[in-house]
């Protein structure tokens, strides 16, 4: 157990909808792979601690430096969007009424998880949908003007039926914005939106690199559970190099990380085949929920499983750089800052009602930590 551990043991609550007995949990258990660690406990660092009033979501950096959180709406958080100041308490992002349900004129949020900031400022917030036959939204926020910069609706058919609008990575250089959809598993899919048309696409749907393998979620030993089964999550994590040439992403439930060209994601002339076979399997990864990537092909990732954050490098191999029971129990979202740290979110997600057979059993306090990257990076990955 690390230092943090010692320092900062939480006792978690129980969270599933049912028990499996101690023999089904042995078995299942050993296919998970667990990876010793290779940096150093001392340099993850704890930026911010959270109230059960900010459960925290995913992560953008703007070139500024300011730290934008999504909240995540499983502990029903009143507000979907905040700032992270630099004493480590929040405030409404972009404002409160934005911050807030959409009120009778449109403004507003419903669900955000996913959220980046671009190059020039601008913070994209992936709105999922109301329900069913509504759209799913992006959200362009100018900080450097503290103005909105552009809404794009995303309806049928390009979200599913089911949609769970997820994660998303910008490319400038391209005017285009791709998107994971987790929705219900086999239609999990991309979604490629054209910033200058707003025009979208939804492809690589049921793709193997899309669609979750059958491998179970299991953390400190017990399965997680959605609706009453076992979870089996597809497409969530996305993540763009700063070269904006490869898109890295995966299935939450997959132990494979793959990557495509932005050219044949571009490419609206190639089939569903032929885009499936442009897709190339980058190297191992566990079961994850966040993702970054420097300028070396080094990809960050969160290890739900493990309690850790990890990375995959350019040869394939995934290795844990830190692991903590406690201090790391569902690490969430990633985000490259400026001075090159990649900054996470913690948010107990397995502990939160959806999960949790309807229970809230969070252990205070939620945490925004961060670490040194290996390489340098850019702000927004």
């Amino acid at each position: 157990m690390s230092s943090f551990s010692r320092i900062l043991r939480r006792h978690l609550g129980l969270f599933f909808y049912g028990l499996l007995s101690i023999a089904t949990i042995a078995i299942w258990s050993s296919l998970n792979v667990h990876y010793p660690a290779i940096a150093q406990p001392e340099d993850l660092e704890i930026v911010a601690e959270f109230s059960a009033e900010h459960p925290p979501g995913n992560l953008a950096i703007t070139p500024e430096g300011r730290l934008i959180m999504s909240q995540h709406q499983f502990y029903g958080a009143p507000l979907r969007v905040v700032e992270v100041l630099e004493d480590g308490s929040v405030i409404p992002f972009p404002n409160q009424a934005w911050s807030s349900k959409p009120n009778e004129n449109g403004v507003g949020l419903h669900t955000v998880l996913g959220l980046r900031s671009d190059q020039e400022g601008i913070v994209w917030l992936l709105d999922r949908s109301a329900g069913e036959g509504e759209p799913g939204k992006l959200v362009g926020w100018d900080t450097e003007n503290d103005e909105l910069d552009r809404v794009i609706y995303l309806p049928r058919p390009i979200i599913a039926d089911s949609p769970f609008l997820n994660d998303l990575a910008v490319d400038l250089e391209h005017n285009a914005i791709y998107i994971t959809d987790t929705a219900s598993g086999d239609d999990s899919a991309l979604i490629v939106v054209d910033l200058y048309t707003g025009f979208s696409r939804r492809v690589l749907e049921g793709d193997v690199s899309t669609r979750p393998e059958n491998i179970p979620l299991i953390v400190d030993e017990r399965v997680i559970n959605v609706g009453g089964e076992p979870a089996r999550i597809g497409v969530n994590p996305i993540t763009i190099d700063p070269d904006n040439q490869w898109v890295y992403y995966g299935p939450m439930s997959g132990r494979s990380l793959y990557r495509i060209a932005t050219e044949d994601l571009l490419d609206e002339s190639l089939g569903a085949e032929e885009l499936s076979s442009r897709v190339e399997r980058y190297g191992d990864k566990p079961i994850c929920d966040g993702i970054t990537i420097d300028g070396a092909g080094n990809v960050y990732l969160t290890s739900i499983t493990d309690n850790a954050i990890g990375v995959v490098d350019e040869t394939g191999e995934y290795r844990t750089l830190y692991q903590d029971d406690e201090l790391l129990s569902w690490t969430d979202g990633m985000a490259f800052s400026p001075d090159n740290y990649v900054y996470v979110t913690v948010s107990q997600l397995q502990n939160s009602p959806p999960l949790n057979n309807g229970e809230n059993d969070f252990q205070p306090p939620f945490y925004l930590v961060r670490f040194p990257a290996l390489a340098s990076g850019e702000v927004g990955r």
